[in-house]
């Protein structure tokens, strides 16, 4: 099986147990909070996007911004997707981490300009960010 067909069969699988994740939360009656969690990565994708152009981002920045971008696009990672919850908490982890640098040496205020989602998701990419605190 070529590369093209396991990175779809990865991207299936991650949109399955996604769109899994907001059913169970339409179905408990959390209609809000699926509707944050619907629109939380494509907030994030937005975010990245918008800092890669901004020319107030350092180029060392922006190569990491670049640099997440690739590695989760690749279909190969430190950990495998298909292993249940670690093989998408390193990603999450990296996310925060490569978010959390960049912020530190631009500061948080990018973080509020840029972000195109609701105030409580902003909340909620702060407190795994907290680019104010060492």
């Amino acid at each position: 099986m070529s590369s093209l067909h396991w990175l779809l069969l990865v991207a299936a699988g991650v949109l399955v147990v996604y769109a899994g994740f907001v059913v169970a939360l339409i179905v408990a009656g959390r209609r809000p909070s699926a509707l944050a969690v619907v629109c939380f990565i494509p907030d994030c994708v937005v975010l990245v996007s918008r800092l890669l152009r901004d020319p107030r981002v350092p180029r060392r920045h922006k190569l990491l911004l670049g640099a997440l971008v690739g590695y989760l696009a690749c279909p190969f990672d430190l950990v495998p997707d298909f292993i249940p919850v670690a093989g998408y908490l390193d990603d999450a982890l990296l996310v925060a981490l490569t978010l959390r640098a960049v912020l530190r040496g631009t500061g948080s205020e990018l973080l509020r300009e840029h972000w195109p989602g609701p105030e409580s998701s902003l909340s909620l990419l702060r407190l795994a960010v907290r680019p104010d605190h060492a």
